[in-house]
């Protein structure tokens, strides 16, 4: 049984090690440009004298590609640590209204910015981003403290992401400056926007909380066995609770920050892992999360490129219609095992 069930994991984790590199090879040499992979390499180790092909990878595509990775990966493991600090299967930043309030505060952020004529980098984008996070993050655990109702708390999340998004939309509207108005295609959703320098900070982020989140696997496993037990066990609740916040709210704004809003990835990908492994242990779960939603991002990103191309879709667009499905049957399935 043991062998069978590493030979599980290590098959799930080879198919989502492939999945994300044929991905990201997609990312790079597919668009309205075709770029063969062997001018891909040449470009790499600096062999390319094609200026044109140079600049389309190294400017647009690549960091493209990356920060669907980097984003998808972030997204998927704040989801996870969500569903687990709230024992709720559909708890996740787009679901919750956490991305909507990091969507808020950084559109206020950007309108200001380039109305006083100022620059932001991308340390104040995260920044802006992070506090609406934890401010939307604190309405919700102040509604959750009232409220024991999973299906209120969630009604709850989705009325305060309508209430953040509508102020959002009509920040974005009324802007007088044409820059400004251009960021109506940031808050629907994209991952086009990411420049090469951002990518930097993004790996940085990503990687470091993903890291941390991974450091708390045993306490997360001793939480999802109920709150007496892990304090039982040694685990200081409050500083527990402390850090996950923190940390899911960090990788929210990262993502929020550089992609806007990108909706059902938190909430979908984590229950298609625990479908795949069949486990919900954090220590194969958060590593596992991190390919999943990076390899669910990138195809997504593909879709909304290529499939009307040269219209562009907003990735939340295909991250819905392939992530409302697995909400709705999750739904479902608790609703049938209710009845029984």
């Amino acid at each position: 049984m043991d062998q069978k069930r590493m030979l599980r994991r290590f098959g799930g984790f080879l198919l989502l090690g492939v999945l994300c590199a044929v991905f990201f090879l997609l990312e790079t040499v597919t668009g309205s440009s075709s770029i063969s992979i062997e001018t891909v390499r040449e470009v790499l180790t600096g062999q390319s004298a094609d200026e044109a092909a140079r600049r389309i990878l190294l400017d647009i595509r690549l960091p493209r590609a990356a920060a669907a990775l980097l984003l998808g990966g972030a997204l998927s493991v704040a989801g996870f640590l969500l569903q687990t600090f709230f024992a709720n299967p559909i708890a996740g930043p787009f679901v919750l209204g956490i991305s909507s309030g990091a969507k808020l505060t950084v559109a206020l952020a950007m309108i200001a910015s380039l109305q006083s004529g100022i620059a932001l980098h991308a340390g104040s984008l995260v920044a802006a981003s992070f506090a609406g996070s934890l401010a939307s993050m604190g309405i919700i655990l102040l509604i959750s403290g009232r409220i024991r109702n999973m299906a209120q708390l969630i009604i709850s999340g989705v009325m305060i992401g309508y209430v953040c998004s509508a102020v959002t939309e009509l920040a974005v509207t009324f802007a007088d400056d044409a820059n400004i108005v251009n960021l109506h295609n940031w808050s629907m959703g994209s991952f086009s926007g990411t420049a090469r320098e951002d990518i930097g900070v993004i790996t940085v982020i990503v990687l470091t909380g993903t890291a941390a989140a991974f450091l708390l696997s045993k306490p997360l496993s001793a939480y999802q066995l109920g709150e007496s037990y892990a304090e039982n066990l040694g685990v200081n609740l409050r500083v527990f609770r402390l850090l996950l916040i923190l940390l899911s709210s960090l990788l929210s704004a990262c993502v929020t920050a550089f992609a806007g809003p990108v909706s059902f990835v938190g909430v979908a990908v984590p229950h298609l892992v625990k479908g795949l492994f069949g486990t919900a242990k954090p220590i194969i779960m958060i590593p596992a999360s991190f390919l999943c939603g990076a390899a669910f991002c990138m195809g997504c990103d593909l879709l909304a490129r290529m499939l009307f191309s040269p219209l562009e879709l907003s990735v939340s667009t295909v991250t819905a219609v392939f992530g409302a499905p697995v909400v709705l049957w999750i739904l479902i399935r608790r609703e049938r095992e209710r009845s029984m």
